[in-house]
């Protein structure tokens, strides 16, 4: 039998996820999944199931016609005798609530979050006819508030991959794991702040797709796409002297393709490039919480300072939307903006 790659079996260990969540739900859960499944992303799709059993165990909770059902025998009316102010006092809920004994929380981006999974489930069934009122339309979308872009600064970055190189800034134990995987480390720090891809799909990263003649990798992006990503100079140094020692790695069986193993000989996690990441910029800042995904900023911004195209950045980040980056470069732009006002002169 052929073995799976990274993104197979990733793809396999998420339909078995959804599949679980599902067996919690209503059985028209299941036809509403079975709908959208060609139109969204796996994880998308199990984010949505998670903010359905919440909706459901609100109403079970709340109301008392369907205190004493199980979640998996509320009828599918009970959809068209919901109304907007029930949906209205869902997301009240959701700011303060309580499961299994533990307090949960959510600001106003997990509220959008979960009001944009009821709208795309009450949304199916309108369009499909099955429902004829949709009360989810009569309320409003929560008003987001601008958080300001985190990123690092050119000098931030340089103490960054020196203390990756170093480990001068690391405790004891810290710098006695640092001897075995510091060029495994640098790896990655590099190849993040140095195309921009994702946490996700770094982890995926094989020795293959690493691409040495033409300074490029081969990723999977969100939506199950292939693309090519280019690298310069310090990331090819960087990916050669892990490759060497990587390469000598008998790694566990069935991570035997991945770029980058743990110390336990298999493939990185997510949360472990997190760890990494969030371990190494302690140490060069308290004031800035640095995850993956800020790397990713930081080097949006240096690209777009050099090139100045927006269009370029969105392409090379993988956004679909141009819209997207516009939001988060949007203080580099006006910046851009306001430094040619003097450009044009009507009169010497």
């Amino acid at each position: 039998m052929k073995e799976r790659n990274y993104h197979e079996q990733l793809n396999i260990d998420n339909t078995k996820k959804l599949r679980e969540l599902i067996k919690e739900l209503p059985p028209y859960v299941a036809t509403y999944f079975r709908g959208i499944e060609h139109t969204t992303a796996p994880r998308t799709r199990i984010a949505y199931a998670i903010d359905l059993r919440t909706f459901f165990e609100f109403i079970h909770q709340t109301n008392p016609l369907y205190q004493e059902k199980e979640i998996r025998n509320f009828e599918f009316d009970l959809l068209t005798k919901l109304e907007s102010t029930d949906i209205e006092e869902y997301l009240d809920y959701l700011k303060l609530y309580t499961k299994d004994g533990k307090e949960y929380t959510n600001d106003e981006r997990g509220i959008k979050r979960k009001l944009a999974a009821l709208r795309s489930f009450y949304g199916y069934f309108h369009k499909n006819k099955m429902i004829n009122e949709n009360p989810i339309l009569q309320v409003s979308m929560p008003k987001l508030h601008d958080k300001a872009i985190v990123r690092l600064d050119v000098d931030e970055v340089a103490t960054l991959l020196d203390t990756v190189e170093s480990g001068s800034k690391l405790t004891d134990k810290q710098q006695a794991f640092h001897s075995k995987t510091k060029e495994r480390d640098l790896a990655i720090m590099t190849l993040l702040l140095g195309t921009g891809i994702r946490v996700s799909e770094c982890v995926g990263l094989d020795r293959k797709d690493v691409d040495f003649n033409n300074t490029r990798i081969k990723i999977t992006r969100k939506g199950g796409y292939e693309a090519y990503v280019y690298f310069g100079e310090e990331v090819t140094a960087a990916l050669q002297d892990y490759l060497v020692l990587r390469n000598k790695i008998p790694a566990a069986t069935g991570h035997e393709d991945a770029l980058f193993l743990s110390i336990q000989k298999k493939r990185m996690g997510v949360r472990s490039i997190e760890l990494l990441v969030k371990k190494y910029s302690s140490t060069v800042t308290t004031m800035k919480k640095i995850t993956p995904h800020k790397l990713r900023s930081t080097y949006g911004t240096s690209l777009y300072r050099e090139t100045g195209d927006i269009y370029l950045v969105a392409d090379v980040l993988g956004h679909k939307d141009v819209n997207t980056t516009k939001k988060h470069y949007a203080a580099i732009e006006e910046e851009r903006r306001r430094s040619v006002k003097d450009a044009v002169r009507l009169r010497e």
